[in-house]
């Protein structure tokens, strides 16, 4: 098995805790050949740990021959540029999420891929999420028939006064936790044409100038509605997910889901009646529901490690194997449109 040479740049929360741990821990597929991080002190760490070399600038990293991929886990708002810089300088390139504010951001950064022939993807790992392959897994065996809608909460109760409130940082719940729980719901919506959107964002709590609490809408012709809360102001979350289907529904969170279900084909026949039924009695029948659950195998209970190394893995093959990326330059495309459309309808006062 071939051992890819990584580098890194940032050593922050994300560049550090996520990437750098997860690739520390795929020493097969990986080696962190190099990080960057402008902070001396940090960098010193850092390098230590990872028994790499290290930079405080990342330019100067750029000029190795030596990397099979970079990650960028710059800040939010240099996501773009140091990824064009990243590509430009011929290194195939992994961005953190958010990858970009605007469409026209991502169209330079798929136009720049093709241009060098480097591959660019971005880092959506919760594509990879148990729960979520799970709730895929039920609406694909058909068992709740016709999806009417699918309503997903990412929510909590928490005040943050960091860089991460700031939208000239490209912060707030949209941009920071939004593009996860955003990218599931247009797998499940479709990601094969743009929703119409309705969205509400709101800043409570927030010492910053960012949203902390979003509502979105996603709507279409012959597709389920998604109902999207990213909150940081909910002190009771209830669930995860919920899917109302013709025939059953799902409810659950991260670490458990359930489902019940009846038989179209095991339902007593019905007529319709323009009359009023006998003895003013309402509508009533009995349907045999059949239900399971589901709880997250021990084995994936850790979710950050899994779906990260889930995505890593598929990284690796894409990089060695030609594999497809399973979330594409075109889906995170989807993605950063919607949170366009969210941002011009606040602004508008839609």
């Amino acid at each position: 098995m071939k051992r890819l040479n990584v580098g890194i740049i940032g050593q922050g929360r994300s560049g550090f805790d996520i990437h750098a741990h997860l690739l520390k821990n795929m020493p097969g597929r990986f080696k962190i050949a190099a990080v960057c991080e402008p902070d001396a002190a940090r960098l010193d760490y850092v390098r230590n740990i990872l028994e790499c070399d290290g930079y405080m600038d990342y330019h100067e990293m750029l000029q190795r021959q030596d990397l099979d991929i970079v990650v960028n886990a710059s800040p939010s708002h240099l996501h773009v540029p140091v990824s064009l810089e990243v590509l430009e300088a011929g290194h195939n390139l992994l961005c953190e999420k958010p990858l970009a504010r605007y469409v026209a951001d991502v169209d330079k950064l798929i136009a720049k891929s093709r241009e060098t022939g480097k591959l660019f993807a971005i880092y959506q790992q919760s594509r990879f999420a148990p729960y979520f392959e799970q709730v895929r897994k039920v609406i694909d065996s058909g068992v709740l028939g016709r999806i009417i809608m699918v309503k997903i909460a990412f929510n909590g109760f928490s005040r943050r006064w960091d860089w991460q409130t700031l939208s000239e940082f490209n912060g707030g719940n949209l941009l920071n936790a939004g593009p996860h729980p955003l990218d599931q719901a247009l797998q499940l919506f479709g990601p094969d044409t743009m929703p119409e959107v309705f969205c509400l964002m709101d800043r409570v709590n927030t010492l910053g100038d960012a949203e902390d609490h979003v509502k979105l809408i996603l709507h279409g012709n012959d597709r389920p509605t998604v109902d999207l809360e990213i909150s940081s102001c909910c002190t009771y979350p209830l669930y995860t997910y919920q899917v109302y289907g013709a025939n059953g529904g799902l409810t659950g969170n991260m670490e458990h889901m359930e489902w019940k279900y009846f038989k179209p084909e095991e339902a007593p026949q019905q007529e319709l009646h323009r009359d009023p039924l006998p003895g003013r009695k309402y509508c009533g029948e009995s349907l045999k529901w059949y239900s399971k659950k589901w709880h997250v195998p021990e084995s994936k209970s850790q979710l950050y490690d899994t779906m990260g190394a889930a995505f890593y893995r598929n990284l690796y093959d894409a990089l060695t194997k030609g594999a497809p990326l399973a979330v594409t330059p075109a889906h995170v495309r989807q993605q950063v449109a919607v949170i366009e459309e969210c941002y011009r309808q606040d602004m508008a006062g839609c």
